[in-house]
């Protein structure tokens, strides 16, 4: 006897059949479309039975289904357990190679050869390097990086593969997306990164025995050739801004005319051009069509755009960067936002050489100098070193105490000579006249009311950063201010010293070279719960979203380099003293 058809009836009664189902097993349900696969990978099902209403319906979600897989604009393919292409949809077609046909080829194949450069980095270490889809195939989804080197417009890919839950036979389906503009971005911006590093070469150290000329020079080298190899602009101009005048001064030019280089401008709203206008209002400037904007100048010769951003120390201008072009609307946000970006660097570099210049018009600064150089931060080393060694497991108590000593002597050496450095100084102090003149007072009379110029006299500050160009800054200008400065430059440096003495704020770089920001931030938190903790940057630069995290988790200060001295004694005051 044969045995019964067991028939699955999807949104039909069974009396509409009108008994034509001669003796087969009925099974009914709704039309739900997840419900009706679960049931009928179940098993035991030998056929379904539909309205033609309802089939239409589900001839249109499949319709409708196939719309949306071939319609989207990411890349979607299935594969086979091995990785064969088993089914495109048009995107993925499109960004596969040769003949077009991604179908029967290999994933990676498909992609031109394409190479993981960025693995799943939750993938298991024991994994093959030679098969990036095995943790997919054993069931976990898995993203990396693609680098296609011959597609072109799209070298870079993001691919996302996960396993097709319960497919018969298995399959896995990966989705991709052109990542390339990020992929540039990122590397313009570390390119940046590097290029501030390169205008470093106006390092303290070095420039001390050059005199004013010569380091205007070497600045002046060092600029033209980054803004041409970095930003490739060709017709640039910079203009820095004499505070007693307003003056723009010209800096350097490449392309501009003769009469444009040689041009008088003041820092105005109106009547010196572009670069007198954002020089007056510290507001960058995209002049898209130079022959319709009443506030352009010609600069160089058949130029048809421009873009001019302030270069600001502190929130305060101190000069200009000017690029022309001979196209209409040659400048765009991204442009300006490198070149934003750059101008910090500048500014860093124009404020190391406008310090450096004021220190050979003053005796006193060049002694507090010399004395800072030599010693200041030798002294933080053998801080840090004794600090770490005392926490070591072999340090008894006998090498404890004399290690003990050797920190309490070093601070005492730290101590006098800022204190020698201070009565050094000569008792004077310029200030603002009402005419924006200055004068100088003898502050041996009765001074007028003048805001007091060493604020954070019996704080301590300790300072972690890899750069000793800004662990040098840090130290002149908070011992400036009346502090007691510390630094380090590893965040476990930083950590022995915190967890050997006290500091009333912490400043500590977005990226040190030894553990991600964030986390040294919560390692200072949980160290120094009672001080004040900021993150500082460059130029904003932080991948890793460090700034962010630690703001979810109370961070309150975020500082810019070079430091501006209002928001370091805002942080530093912010703690009770002797935190």
């Amino acid at each position: 006897m044969s045995p019964r058809l067991r028939l699955l009836l999807v949104d039909l009664p069974p009396a509409r059949l009108n008994g034509t189902l001669n003796g087969a097993e009925v099974e009914a349900m709704p039309d739900e479309p997840t419900h009706v696969a679960e049931r009928l990978r179940a098993g035991g099902i030998d056929a379904i039975v539909v309205s033609a209403e309802g089939a239409a319906r589900m001839l249109d979600r499949v319709r409708r289904d196939e719309l949306v897989l071939t319609h989207i604009d990411k890349g979607l393919a299935v594969l086979d357990p091995g990785g064969t292409v088993v089914w495109a949809n048009p995107a993925f077609a499109a960004t596969a190679l040769g003949d077009g046909d991604p179908v029967g080829k290999s994933f990676f194949d498909a992609l031109g050869g394409a190479r993981v450069v960025a693995p799943d980095p939750l993938a298991s270490p024991a994994a093959d390097p030679t098969d990036p889809l095995a943790p997919a195939r054993a069931g976990r989804p898995l993203s990396f990086r693609l680098h296609c080197p011959d597609s072109p417009g799209r070298p870079y890919l993001e691919a996302d593969v996960r396993p097709v839950p319960d497919s018969d036979p298995p399959r896995l389906v990966a989705v991709i997306r052109n990542v390339t503009a990020e992929v540039v971005q990122r590397q313009k911006l570390d390119a940046l990164h590097a290029a501030g590093r390169e205008l470093g070469a106006l390092d303290r150290d070095q420039l001390s025995e050059m005199n004013t000329p010569t380091r205007v020079e070497l600045l002046k080298l060092n600029l033209r050739k980054l803004i041409h190899d970095l930003l490739r602009y060709d017709t640039i101009e910079v203009r820095v801004l004499d505070r007693r005048t307003s003056e723009l001064r010209p800096l350097l030019e490449d392309g501009m005319t003769p009469e444009a280089a040689g041009r008088v401008l003041f820092a105005r709203p109106t009547g010196n051009g572009v670069t007198g206008h954002v020089a007056y209002t510290g507001v960058s400037y995209l002049c898209a069509d130079a022959g319709a904007d009443p506030l352009y100048i010609r600069g160089a010769e058949g130029a048809r755009s421009s873009m001019t951003v302030p270069i600001k120390v502190q929130d305060e201008v101190i000069g200009t960067l000017n690029v022309e072009s001979p196209r209409v609307n040659a400048f765009g946000p991204d442009d300006l936002q490198f070149t934003e970006l750059f101008s910090r660097e500048v500014a860093a570099a124009l404020h190391t050489l406008d310090l450096l210049t004021a220190q050979e018009e003053c005796t006193a600064s060049q002694s507090i100098a010399a004395v800072n150089k030599e010693i200041a931060l030798p002294i933080d080393e053998v801080l840090a070193s004794a600090s770490l060694l005392i926490g070591k497991a072999f340090a008894d108590p006998e090498t404890a105490a004399h290690l003990r000593k050797i920190l309490d002597n070093a601070r005492l050496v730290k101590e006098s000579v800022g204190r020698v450095g201070r009565e050094m100084t000569p008792r004077v102090v310029v200030v603002a006249a009402p005419s924006d003149e200055h004068r100088v007072l003898d502050l041996s009379a009765p001074p007028p009311a003048v805001p007091d110029a060493t604020p954070l006299v019996g704080r301590r500050v300790l300072v972690v950063d890899p750069d000793e160009r800004v662990r040098r800054q840090a130290h002149l200008l908070l011992t400036r201010l009346g502090a007691t400065v510390e630094t380090a430059g590893t965040a476990t440096a930083g950590l022995a010293l915190a967890g050997d003495t006290s500091y009333d704020a912490v400043f500590m770089d977005v990226k040190p070279p030894d553990m991600g920001g964030y986390d040294c931030y919560r390692r200072f938190k949980a160290a120094r719960p009672t001080s004040t903790l900021a993150l500082t940057t460059g130029f904003g630069y932080d991948v890793a979203h460090s700034i962010v995290k630690a703001r979810q988790d109370g961070l309150r200060y975020v500082l810019f380099k070079p430091f501006r001295q209002e928001q370091v004694v805002t942080a530093v005051l912010d703690a009770p003293a002797g935190a």
